[in-house]
Order: C-alpha cells, then sequence, then structure tokens
C-alpha cells in the first residue's frame, strides 16, 4: 500500500530531473568503461566529469526545437563539454540508455512501494 510518504518520493522517483539524472548516469557509466579501457583519456575523462550536469530547463527549450529528448540532452551536454562531448554517447542507441533508465527507475519505485 502506498502511503502518504511515498507519494511524493514516488513523484521524485518519475521527475523529469530524475529521468535525465539517470540518463546521465547511463552515459557517465559507458564514459567510465572506455576510459578504464584507454578510449577515453584520463585528463579527458576527468574534465566530462566536473562539467556534466542536468540542465532540465535548457533540455527542455532544446527539446522544443529538435522535438527528440534524447538528442537535447546530448546537445545540452555538448554545449557543457565543448570538443570533449565526441565522447559521450559512444556505441550507444537511445533505447540503450532508456532501456537502463527504466530499470533503475522500476527498481527505485519497486523499493518504495515494498517500504511502504
Amino acid at each position: 500500500m502506498i502511503d502518504r510518504y511515498t507519494l511524493p518520493e514516488m513523484g521524485r522517483v518519475w521527475s523529469e530531473e530524475s529521468k535525465y539524472q539517470a540518463w546521465l548516469r547511463v552515459e557517465m557509466a559507458v564514459c567510465e568503461a572506455y576510459a578504464k579501457r584507454g578510449r577515453i583519456h584520463a585528463n579527458v575523462m576527468a574534465r566530462i566529469r566536473q562539467k556534466a550536469r542536468v540542465d532540465v530547463g535548457r533540455i527542455l527549450a532544446i527539446q522544443e526545437r529538435v522535438k527528440h529528448e534524447m538528442i537535447a540532452l546530448l546537445t545540452s551536454l555538448e554545449e557543457q563539454l565543448g570538443e570533449d562531448s565526441r565522447f559521450v554517447h559512444i556505441g550507444l542507441t537511445t533505447s540503450d540508455v532508456w532501456y537502463s533508465f527504466n530499470g533503475f527507475h522500476l527498481r527505485d519505485a519497486a523499493d518504495l512501494l515494498r517500504a511502504g
């Protein structure tokens, strides 16, 4: 049973902010794996870690123009990372990121349901 305390938490799990944060987590995990294999230089990876952030307002503004959520996120990251953005989304499809995101969020929602 979901109680009154669980509902706000559930809302946060499925928020735009949470969704884009999860998408960024997936992108960053892939970058980290490439960095461990030497495909992304350590200095570049450090800059990506430092600069890559979710800016929901900017993402939504870009999405108005491009009509695609993932392209909006990647364009926002490109604005933040400049030349280093070429290392983001390597070998990934939009579906790869979306399926991983759904796994994270379904897990988090199920945890809340069990706890509530």
